[in-house]
This record gives C-alpha cells, sequence and structure tokens, in this order.
C-alpha cells in the first residue's frame, strides 16, 4: 500500500478523502432521486408538477405560455453549460500555475500539498467535475429542445383526438421534461461539490468537512426547506 500511495502520489488521507467525496457524491444522489413516501425530495415533487402541467396544456388551445416556460428552463440550462466551460478553462489555468501555488501552500501551517504531481492530479481531478458538469448541461440542453418539439406535438382541443392519445402525448412531453430537469439537476449538483472538492487544495480534513458541509445544505434544501414543506401541505399523494 505504501508503493501505490507513493506511485500515485497520494496519502492516505487523501485517498480517504476522495473515497469520502465520491460516496457522498454518489449517495446523495441516489437519495434525491429513489425516496418514497414522507422522504420525497423536493425534485421529485416538482416532477409531479411537470406531469400536472403537461396535463394543463390540454385545455390551452394557445400554448405561449407553455413554450415560455421551456424556453426559460432551456437558457437557464444554456447559462449554466457556457459557465462551466468558463469554470474548465479557469481549471486548465491553475495547473500552469502549479510552482506558484506550491509555494504559496507551503508556507501555510495547514497545507498539505507537497509536490508538483499531486497538485496536477489534484487539478486534473477537479477539471473532470467540471467536464461532467458540462456534458450533463448540454444534454440537458437538447432534451429541452426535443421537450419543445413534443409540447408542439400535443393535439389541441377540438382537433378530433381521443383525450387518451392527448393524454399520452402530454404525459410524453412531461417525461422529457423531467428527463431534462434531471440533467440539469446532476450539473448543478457538481458545481456545489466542485466546491467541496476545493477544499482538498488545502487539506483531505478539509476536503471532508467542505464535503460535509455541502451535503447538508443540498439535504436540507431537498428534504428540510420551507418550499418543500409548503408544496407538500396540500400534497397527499406523497405523504403515505
Amino acid at each position: 500500500m505504501d508503493s501505490l500511495t507513493s506511485r500515485i502520489g497520494l496519502a492516505y488521507a487523501d485517498l480517504a478523502a476522495l473515497a469520502y467525496f465520491i460516496a457522498a457524491w454518489v449517495g446523495y444522489g441516489l437519495s434525491v432521486g429513489r425516496l418514497r413516501g414522507r422522504a420525497v425530495s423536493l425534485t421529485q415533487i416538482m416532477n409531479e408538477q411537470r406531469r400536472v402541467w403537461a396535463e394543463q396544456m390540454l385545455v390551452r388551445d394557445n400554448r405561449v405560455v407553455d413554450t415560455t416556460i421551456n424556453a426559460s428552463l432551456q437558457n437557464g440550462t444554456a447559462f449554466f453549460a457556457s459557465t462551466s466551460l468558463l469554470a474548465l478553462g479557469g481549471v486548465l489555468t491553475l495547473s500552469r500555475s502549479g510552482d506558484d501555488v506550491l509555494t504559496l501552500f507551503g508556507a501555510l501551517p495547514f497545507g498539505t500539498i507537497a509536490s508538483r504531481a499531486t497538485w496536477e492530479m489534484k487539478v486534473a481531478g477537479l477539471a473532470v467535475v467540471f467536464v461532467y458538469a458540462f456534458f450533463k448541461f448540454a444534454w440537458a440542453y437538447r432534451l429541452f429542445n426535443y421537450g419543445a418539439i413534443l409540447i408542439g406535438a400535443i393535439p389541441p382541443m377540438g382537433a378530433g383526438v381521443p383525450r387518451e392519445e392527448m393524454l399520452k402525448a402530454a404525459h410524453r412531453a412531461a417525461a422529457m421534461n423531467t428527463a431534462a430537469g434531471r440533467h440539469f439537476a446532476k450539473g448543478q449538483r457538481a458545481f456545489f461539490f466542485a466546491l467541496a472538492y476545493l477544499g482538498w487544495f488545502v487539506s483531505a480534513w478539509l476536503m471532508m468537512a467542505t464535503t460535509t458541509a455541502v451535503v447538508l445544505v443540498m439535504w436540507r434544501r431537498q428534504f428540510a426547506s420551507p418550499i418543500r414543506a409548503s408544496l407538500l401541505r396540500d400534497e397527499p399523494w406523497r405523504r403515505g
């Protein structure tokens, strides 16, 4: 094990912090999407509202409001996709400033970066996080685009189409919008965990602390926020 840590340039604490970071990211993502009953997340509640929104399209002859909502979601996704590329550029700039940063951290009493190889490895990991975020945002943008097409494909009232077929079309649009929202949420989650990752540049222990803090903040927003409580108050379909 000592030879392994020496080859990859990371200490035991660094490996433990990295494992904790990955486990927290994966575990939080699973909890947000799969918990049921009283533990349902804010994301799941809003996914149900997407279905309700799609069904409301059936009673509107003019769907300008619906296309405007979809466009606003798509524009927000494009903004975050561009931001992730800018962040990636900043990270790549860091890789060229390794010597100066090592000197700075070496002067700190709690800094633990000991080699250029360790620094490059940590910078590469942060770059991977932002690349992941970009791909999630880019795919969400494309799915919102598909969603706009499905909104246009919902038959209008009075078109002679059976209501069952109209509901199927509305649910297809809702499913596409939900999928786009899921990928958008994963990209945004990567941004939050990128903030936690920054603690690793100081020390492994700080990374564990920042990861815990980020998870607690996001968990509270998803499962214990006043917004979630207000949405659940009149929604008995999620209480059981």
